[in-house]
């Protein structure tokens, strides 16, 4: 296939990021979409487009300072600074005004500028972390504005750890343990796994060492009764599954049905037989209630924000709002109070959530600690003392809390209760 002109290639850049900066959809969604427009780009074009639009996203207010001592077109100004591409590509498709404009901008020290163009956050999410992490908070902003490693976790219903890793190895794939959880590895780059065996034959799945983090806290068993309350497209319903050894029953229950479709082929990779996707239609579907006072654990991966994935998701931290926030608390509470009814006595209840944000996560648990004297608050620390080693740092008071910039995890939070 023959390359495209890098002329063509950085106007398609600006195009992109003219649909990206709209804001109306999830950034991965448009760009999937987008390239499904223009087939005839190669594998290391898309690449090139792809992670440029997601440079600009996550240091958009940077970016758009810079911008403003360019000329023409800004999403052609701001492809241009955000090029994530060969640097000989860009070079051959520049004016010469612009390669001297973006000599200048290159050479601008971001420590001489306003901490906001440092950070790269908006003011309302900037504040609450700055208040609780202080001379910590830059470095969590440089981590969030970093790329995520692949992490991947090992089915251990059929295969162990190092079995996986040195299956990767065969295939030149470079995979080191992650330091806590003992099920994950951690891979650099994004090397494509899904026509790899040992991916098709459901060795191993695709998961952030933190999600596995919060699959190990529920602490499901053989035999026992589990509800995974918001299951999504199941990353820990296959792990939850795997920790039962594949007996028991396991419910994963969502809203969506387009989420559960997407559990399916991932399911029959995993060779587990014990889950059962149900499709609610909200926390008190009748499905959900005739299971009432029945279960062992239930883990409720709550709707949040989504702030703890910026690394991933950098769209993120602009298409949020305090309003939504204010929303999804209502909704967490209303999940989390519907999900305790479910539990038997000496049953054990994970609300979980991949936020970064105190108004989603320990302000959401205090509320529920008010309204629950039935449950009594566990201490993490303890939960996780025997399989996770290192299990201390990741503690603060009686929850789990991950951060990028401590942990190398996606930013997750998590509180533990048991019914009396």
């Amino acid at each position: 296939m023959h390359a495209m002109s890098p002329r063509l290639l950085l106007d398609l850049a600006a195009e992109l990021l003219r649909d990206v900066l709209k804001f109306d959809a999830p950034a991965d969604g448009v760009v999937s979409a987008f390239f499904r427009r223009h087939r005839q780009l190669g594998q290391r074009e898309r690449h090139a487009l792809a992670e440029t639009a997601y440079a600009v996203l996550r240091r958009r207010l940077l970016f758009q300072h810079l911008a403003q001592s360019g000329s023409g077109a800004l999403e052609r100004r701001l492809a241009i600074l955000g090029w994530a591409g060969d640097d000989g590509v860009l070079e051959r498709a520049l004016e010469s005004h612009e390669r001297d404009w973006r000599a200048r901008a290159s050479a601008v020290d971001p420590a001489s500028l306003p901490a906001k163009l440092r950070h790269n956050l908006p003011d309302w999410i900037a504040q609450p972390l700055q208040a609780r992490l202080g001379d910590e908070f830059l470095a969590l902003a440089d981590a969030l504005n970093e790329p995520a490693p692949l992490d991947l976790r090992a089915n251990v219903l059929k295969a162990e750890r190092d079995a996986v890793r040195a299956a990767l190895a065969a295939q030149g794939i470079a995979a080191e343990p992650t330091p806590y959880s003992p099920w994950g590895l951690r891979v650099n780059g994004k090397p494509a796994l899904q026509r790899l065996e040992v991916f098709l034959r459901g060795d191993v799945e695709v998961q952030d060492e933190g999600s596995q983090l919060l699959a190990l806290l529920t602490g499901a068993r053989r035999g026992e009764m589990v509800v995974d309350f918001c299951a999504g497209a199941g990353g820990k319903t296959l792990a939850l599954g795997a920790t039962m050894r594949n007996t028991g029953r396991l419910y994963a229950f969502d809203v969506s049905g387009a989420r559960l479709e997407a559990l399916k082929p991932r399911l029959a990779r995993s060779g587990l037989s014990n889950v059962h996707p149900v499709q609610i239609a909200h926390e008190r579907d009748a499905r959900v209630k005739r299971l009432a006072g029945k279960i062992d654990r239930v883990l409720v991966d709550a709707p949040c924000s989504g702030l703890g994935t910026l690394r991933r998701n950098p769209d993120l931290k602009w298409r949020q709002s305090p309003q939504a926030v204010a929303e999804l608390r209502v909704k967490q509470a209303a999940i989390l109070d519907a999900a305790a009814r479910l539990l038997k006595p000496g049953g054990r209840l994970v609300y979980a959530t991949c936020s970064l944000l105190e108004a989603e996560n320990e302000a959401v648990a205090r509320d529920f600690d008010e309204r629950h004297a039935d449950l009594e608050r566990l201490s993490v620390a303890a939960l996780l003392d025997k399989a996770v080693p290192a299990a201390a740092t990741l503690v603060s008071g009686d929850d789990l809390r991950l951060w990028p910039h401590r942990h190398g995890t996606d930013g997750f939070y998590a509180a533990v209760w048991q019914r009396r």
